[in-house]
């Protein structure tokens, strides 16, 4: 979602830095040096120790005029460090919610978000639930919360025909329909329940073709339940990949049946794709940009999700094109809102260089 905005920054008008777990996944090294940045890893925050020590001295050298700090509720650390060194603009950012199936975590959330108001002086959320579930009602109602959406380059994510065939010939899925899902193997993600849905979707389509990418903890459970459930023969396991926007254009369905989420990428570049996307209605209702978005409730079952994914998947196949208008005219393009970040940024430093 960074990169979403950092590629499409006036180097003119912003210089930008990373500050990164060393444990994240995919740290983008050439891209950021190709697009003017720096990277800076740090100790991942479980060492809580070394990791504020470490963003610490990275604050006192390079003597920042922002931070964004975009790790939800876990951002009073750095927001902390950054007030003590000088600071000036202090940006929190609210990504993502909580959800009671993960206790521990979400615990932590509710505790640490008391503390959203410490420290930093500017609110931001990728939308409202992320906003109001961090910041407060109040705060969001008194418009201190600026949204600045999860965004995409619409355009380029558009639909491909001939990108598709290419990449299901590659596969050898010509003659399937293909499901899919990208993301972590995670609690939050629902991958178990995940692998039952396509159970179900196997018991009533031969031709079905699953495709799982990504990588987690819950990975080797996850292949037990393909084993059990008989169905590997149907089910391409890709592991982690950079080349995404092939896959957007080969599926004919995006399952995601999160336990929560903010406002997740993938959904909107499988939109713009023209890909129809299966939500859990754990996932905030401005995900779905156009009517490619349909939301099942997590109490339906499996068999109940799998009938509504294959229905409307069936519907779509014969009428695919690309959505790109609808992202862009909701505000989710990229270009459109660097700008607006930008003037967001350069606003709030004016304004805390007069105090």
């Amino acid at each position: 979602m960074a990169l979403g905005y950092l590629r499409n920054l006036d180097p003119n008008r912003v210089k930008f830095q990373l500050i990164v777990d060393e444990d994240s996944n995919s740290i983008p090294y050439e891209e950021v040096e190709r697009l003017g940045g720096k990277i800076h890893v740090v100790p991942p925050y479980q060492k809580i120790g070394e990791h504020m020590k470490a963003v610490k001295k990275v604050f006192e050298v390079e003597q920042f005029d922002v931070l964004f700090a975009m790790n939800n509720t876990m951002n009073v650390f750095p927001l902390y460090l950054a007030k003590k060194c000088g600071i000036k603009v202090r940006i929190s950012e609210s990504l993502s919610m909580a959800a009671k199936t993960e206790w521990k975590k979400s615990l932590m959330k509710q505790v640490l978000k008391h503390f959203s108001h410490c420290f930093c002086n500017y609110y931001v959320a990728c939308g409202k639930d992320c906003g109001v579930f961090q910041f407060g009602n109040k705060t969001f109602k008194e418009g201190k919360v600026e949204i600045f959406k999860t965004c995409i380059d619409a355009k380029a994510n558009t639909f491909d025909k001939e990108l598709r065939d290419e990449t299901r010939k590659k596969f050898g899925w010509e003659h399937k329909v293909v499901y899919g899902f990208i993301g972590r193997f995670a609690v939050q993600k629902n991958p178990l329940f995940l692998i039952e849905i396509f159970k179900e979707i196997r018991k009533r389509r031969d031709n079905a073709q699953f495709v799982i990418i990504g990588a987690g903890n819950l990975e080797n459970q996850m292949l037990n339940l393909v084993d059990e459930y008989g169905i590997k023969d149907n089910v391409s396991w890709l592991g982690r990949r950079e080349d995404i926007r092939q896959f957007y254009n080969a599926f004919d369905a995006f399952v995601l049946p999160s336990r929560y989420e903010g406002l997740p990428v993938v959904g909107l570049e499988s939109q713009a794709s023209g890909l129809p996307v299966f939500f859990s209605d754990a996932i905030t209702e401005e995900a779905s940009v156009c009517e490619l978005g349909h939301f099942i409730s997590l109490n339906k079952t499996a068999s109940e999700w799998a009938e509504t994914i294959i229905t409307e998947t069936d519907k779509n196949i014969p009428q695919r094109r690309g959505h790109e208008d609808d992202l862009i005219n909701g505000g989710y393009d990229a270009v459109a809102e660097t700008e607006r970040l930008t003037n967001y940024w350069i606003n709030a430093v004016a304004e805390q260089t007069k105090h």
